[in-house]
């Protein structure tokens, strides 16, 4: 997988989650992207989760893999020029900055375009005005926590869903401006604010069109799924299954394999809606769900699994993490998404390369560790900037790289 992105270099100067995941989506897809630090890493350094052992940053090592590491005293004007250098070098494919960070002085578009005319910049803000937010301030007005739970007071989501669609949609603007530059030979500085991230969301799943056109505000359903059958169910040993029927091929599979299809296809006379149509089986659903119950409360999760196993039915358990990993089959080496590696500072670690599959580039070697901070910054000083190791040298003596 690498030889997709690999005559591309990418400079990251970011922090926390979007950029990262950003960078590391195109560095998993080959590109070769520098991640610039402050010396002694930058804040999310040392966010949670952390090693127990030593502290590493179990966060900081998941969204880094497969990048490499360069610090610079970034408070000094020396550090800060060759943070340019670096962001600048030349190289047909190079010359692209990828930042979450605040964009001004020696990091601004313009400060780096005039030593790189066909620089590419992208550049995540918080608001459109650039003012600042992060995912909790942009989720909290998105109108989903609202609609989250049971009614009564929002609930937060603890995916960080903007964030993880930002970074997305900064490696697909980074690619498409790269794309624009070689048939142009221009460059540009892009934006994208995160919460135009949340708004982008919101209206491309129709809630601004039901506000407008049926003047509705969802309401919040607890689990069950919206606007077609779905529902969660306590099992015997105190899990729990979700079961969703979306069509009727899959609404059929439910009642045949819970031996209650003549249970069902009650409801729909009494409840006077169709159930061959999904809108019906939703204004049905609690109906549906007294009949469905007592046979999950009547078995573990293991009989569930074996009830529905090849069944036809849509369902899946609900897991936490720990059980996510040591349960899940999808969560092993037997899938191509995840390999064994070596994390310096942390140990063997189960992790995932990209989602993406390319079968026919062969076997993946997408799965690459992160490195450790400012390991790199010797090598792309030298093979980049050309510095002799004399005089990077003096530089780590004047405490100007780490």
């Amino acid at each position: 997988m690498p030889q997709l992105l690999s005559d591309l270099r990418v400079v990251e100067v970011s922090a926390f989650i979007a950029a990262p995941l950003g960078g590391m989506t195109l560095a998993q897809l080959g590109a070769d992207v520098i991640r610039i630090d402050p010396i002694g890493g930058n804040i999310d350094y040392r966010r949670w989760p952390v090693s127990d052992a030593n502290g590493t940053s179990l966060y900081w090592t998941a969204l880094n893999k497969g990048k490499r590491s360069v610090t610079l005293a970034l408070d000094t004007p020396q550090g800060r020029e060759l943070a340019q250098a670096i962001i600048t070098a030349s190289g047909e494919n190079a010359g692209i900055l990828l930042s979450n960070l605040p964009a001004s002085g020696w990091m601004g578009y313009d400060a780096l375009s005039a030593k790189r005319a066909d620089l590419i910049m992208l550049r995540l803000t918080g608001n459109p005005d650039g003012s600042a937010a992060v995912d909790y301030t942009v989720n909290c007005a998105s109108g989903f926590p609202m609609a989250t739970g049971r009614g009564g007071e929002p609930v937060n989501h603890v995916l960080p869903a903007w964030d993880v669609a930002a970074g997305l949609y900064l490696a697909t603007g980074l690619l498409a401006a790269e794309r624009h530059r070689r048939r142009t030979g221009q460059g540009q500085e892009v934006t994208v604010a995160l919460a135009d991230v949340m708004l982008a969301t919101v209206g491309n799943l129709g809630y601004f069109a039901d506000v407008r056109v049926n003047g509705a505000v969802r309401q919040p359903i607890g689990n069950d799924l919206y606007g077609a059958y779905g529902h969660d169910f306590p099992t015997k040993d105190g899990r729990r299954a979700m079961a969703v029927a979306i069509s009727n091929r899959q609404w059929r599979a439910l009642g045949k394999a819970t031996g209650l299809a003549d249970k069902l296809a009650m409801v729909g006379p009494l409840m006077g809606v169709d159930m061959d149509d999904e809108g019906g089986r939703f204004q049905a659903r609690d109906a549906i769900s007294a009949v469905l119950a007592p046979w999950f409360a009547a078995r573990t999760l293991v009989e569930v699994e074996a009830a529905f196993t090849g069944s036809g039915v849509l369902w899946g358990p609900y897991r936490d993490f720990g059980q996510l990993v040591a349960e899940d089959r999808r969560c092993t080496t037997a899938n191509p998404l995840l390999r064994e590696i070596e994390q310096p500072e942390v140990g063997p670690l189960l992790v995932p390369g990209s989602p993406l599959s390319f079968p026919a580039l062969g076997e993946r070697t997408d799965h690459r560790p992160a490195p450790v901070l400012g390991q790199d910054t010797d090598a792309v000083l030298g093979d980049l900037l050309g510095l002799s190791s004399a005089e990077i040298g003096r530089l780590h003596d004047e405490k100007v790289v780490g």
